[in-house]
């Protein structure tokens, strides 16, 4: 599979990785950035029946712009959260933007497990609570991201 380059006339798009017991949360989730300006990948809406399943997600992490990772509970139990960061991370060559969003669990559960990863323990965490601020800066990010190209 051929990695596609962000180009500046598509729309910013925001890569939504999350356990399945959590799919309601994220399609909330996925409203929100739609009302922001942006796309998100959300495995429920963007794969199809029939779709290989690692090539989409692939494919969806390449033309992201930002990783929004959904922290839960069920979530730190599924090794696949991490498959899809650790593509993120290392397809890009520009600083990337990874969020990672609290639910049911708390920021000091998350930095003191030593399962978790080290690199998203040094992540500004959001509450799921306080998840608006998280849409005001996206809106931000993508009216200027809009204007650069």
């Amino acid at each position: 599979m051929a990695r596609k380059a962000i180009s500046k006339t598509k729309q910013f798009q925001v890569f939504i990785s999350h356990s399945s017991i959590d799919t309601w949360v994220a399609e909330q989730i996925a409203l929100h950035i739609a009302d922001s300006g942006a796309k998100s990948f959300l495995d429920k809406n963007d794969i199809q029946h029939g779709d290989n399943f690692d090539d989409k997600i692939r494919e969806g992490i390449f033309v992201s712009n930002e990783f929004l990772v959904l922290l839960t509970p069920w979530a730190l139990l599924r090794p696949y959260i991490w498959y899809e960061a650790g593509l993120f991370l290392g397809d890009k060559k520009r600083k990337a933007r990874v969020i990672g969003v609290v639910h049911g669990i708390s920021k000091t559960d998350i930095a003191t497990r030593a399962e978790i990863p080290a690199w998203i323990k040094e992540v500004d965490l959001v509450d799921i609570n306080d998840l608006e601020s998280y849409f005001v800066q996206l809106k931000r990010r993508v009216k200027n991201w809009s204007q650069d190209g």
